[in-house]
């Protein structure tokens, strides 16, 4: 499986951990996600809600490790709070990779990585996980590798 591969595949999915195995290379976690079976009620306050059907890990799927061997930034941002630009465009699902963001642009003109690698391309890789977005910005493609 590649990147592009994973764009592709739509449902939902969880950050199982984010690490740096080596010196400024990035190792993403994920598990993908479905809809349980059995439902259950949720209460709020005075309020319930009646045969909701949670999101659970689906644990009959490997997990999937999106790795860069370099990167020039990466940020985690509660989904809560994180801001949807309608001026950045992307392709992808929970799984995207941005041709035009306002995120890039940030980096691009915060840090002195097109300066020093003027030959290379940035691209900017967003992972939209339930509870968690994460964006890399990065000159490299990423590899999947299934754990």
């Amino acid at each position: 499986m590649n990147y592009e591969d994973l764009m592709q595949q739509e449902g939902y999915i969880f950050l199982d951990k984010i690490m740096e195995p080596g010196t400024n290379s990035l190792r993403v976690s994920i598990n993908r996600a479905v809809l349980s079976s059995k439902s259950e009620d949720v209460n709020f306050a005075e309020h319930t809600l009646y045969n909701v059907y949670p999101i659970e890990i689906d644990k009959t799927l490997p997990v999937l490790n999106i790795e860069f061997d370099s990167y020039v930034s990466y940020s985690v941002s509660d989904e809560s709070f994180h801001f949807v630009n309608q001026e950045d465009e992307f392709t992808g699902h929970a799984v995207r990779l941005f041709t035009k963001s306002s995120y890039l642009d940030f980096i691009s003109n915060g840090t002195i990585a097109q300066e020093i690698y003027s030959y290379k391309e940035l691209f900017h890789y967003q992972i939209v996980c339930l509870d968690h977005i994460i964006d890399i910005v990065s000159f490299d493609k990423p590899s999947i590798i299934e754990e």
